[in-house]
């Protein structure tokens, strides 16, 4: 189901952009409301302006943030952006300084400074999304006017999406009192004893989220696992080119080559390729008996011996690493390369108990560099001899 994969991989698809594209979704329109609704408990948006299924996780995780924002301020920023284009119609126009004013009049605390440099880019920044995302348009000018002086101007045009960025709630959020308040599903306290809510949990955590872990979330979830989760398997596969791996501990969904549903890992950057030289040690290590898979087959090792596994992985492979990655400093390496496997959740970091935890999604996919690229290290065979797409857990696959 080719269209309902397109909706999973994006956003939404606006009319504006992909008249074509948007009018063959339509034609699909029911079948994929009715997968979506029954399998996942999502909604599917469908009007004049643009066709969009709304995904909302089982529950939120570091990687669903936006990835060009790097500060709670350009989140801040996007919210009151929305709150502007509330009340305008669709292709009303409107200059920036009005929307400078705006902010700067519903900015918590004590406002906004827009002499300050940091505070234009950041605005400057989240408009660029918002275009990106095909929220606005730009009528006449240059954001680059506003990011050299506080009074450069650009007339923005209101597209009428903006109402569909951020989910609907049938309650109002301002009764919510807790983070946990905004993941409650409406379906929960109506559906929980027949069990259709725990279906779309499981759905959810395995299409929306990197892996399915039994120590996150429900227990229930991993009990329909046991039961249907062949049923399950063999649902998602004959929908997407994908293969569904369930193992004692956790669960995946692993995209085929003719898949792409969002951001995918590993991707096509330097980074991606450090992570998966990472995986490789770690499956050594798994293998020679030096470290030991507990429950679940989750791995517990100190911080300071993870870190020293990092270090190992430049010092064993940097010399294939892109300039930026060789030349970094290694503190700052190590820091870099933890973050990324946190937010891929192939690792969770406990600073207060200084440990990190190694969840099996690190054992799915290991790298390895060409067969006549030559290594200066002596091990070079054995390292080859591990890549591949198996894991530490395949053992113990519940199916």
């Amino acid at each position: 189901m080719k269209e309902l994969e397109t909706l999973l991989a994006r956003r939404w698809v606006l009319k504006a952009e992909d008249r074509e594209l948007y009018y063959k979704i339509r034609d699909s329109i029911a079948e994929i409301r009715k997968y979506a609704s029954e399998k996942m408990g999502c909604q599917v948006i469908e009007n004049a302006l643009l066709v969009k299924l709304e995904k909302i996780p089982a529950s939120a995780e570091n990687i669903m943030g936006i990835e060009a924002f790097h500060s709670k301020e350009e989140y801040a920023f996007l919210c009151i952006l929305l709150m502007f284009l509330e009340d305008r119609d669709a292709q009303d126009q409107f200059i920036l300084s009005q929307l400078t004013d705006y902010i700067g009049a519903n900015m918590p605390g004590e406002g906004i400074d827009w002499t300050l440099y940091a505070n234009r880019r950041r605005l400057v920044k989240v408009l660029r999304y918002a275009v990106g995302q095909g929220i606005l348009k730009v009528t006449d000018g240059s954001d680059d006017a506003f990011m050299d002086q506080e009074d450069g101007e650009v007339l923005y045009e209101n597209t009428g999406a903006s109402r569909y960025f951020m989910r609907n709630f049938s309650r109002d959020i301002m009764e919510y009192t807790k983070p946990e308040d905004f993941q409650e599903s409406d379906w929960f306290s109506i559906d929980e004893d027949r069990g259709i809510a725990r279906r779309h949990r499981v759905y959810k955590r395995l299409l929306f989220s990197v892996g399915m872990y039994r120590e996150e979330g429900s227990e229930e979830d991993f009990e329909y696992l046991k039961y249907y989760g062949r049923r399950l398997a063999d649902d998602l596969e004959q929908t997407f080119p994908c293969q569904v791996h369930i193992h004692r501990g956790s669960a995946f969904f692993m995209q085929g080559e003719e898949c792409r549903m969002g951001e995918v890992f590993p991707g096509n950057t330097g980074l991606s390729d450090v992570l998966l030289f990472c995986c490789s040690v770690i499956r050594k290590n798994v293998k020679s008996g030096v470290w030991q898979p507990g429950k679940d087959d989750i791995i517990t090792v100190q911080s300071l011996e993870f870190e020293r596994l990092v270090r190992q992985v430049k010092e064993m492979y940097g010399s294939g690493f892109n300039k930026g990655y060789r030349e970094m400093p290694e503190g700052e390496f190590v820091r870099e390369v933890e973050e990324e496997m946190e937010r891929w959740t192939l690792i969770r970091r406990n600073r207060r108990e200084q440990t990190v935890k190694i969840y099996p999604s690190a054992g799915k996919l290991t790298g390895r560099y060409p067969a006549d690229y030559e290594l200066k290290e002596k091990n070079t065979k054995d390292e080859q001899q591990m890549a591949g797409k198996e894991d530490w857990a395949d053992e113990f696959l519940v199916l």
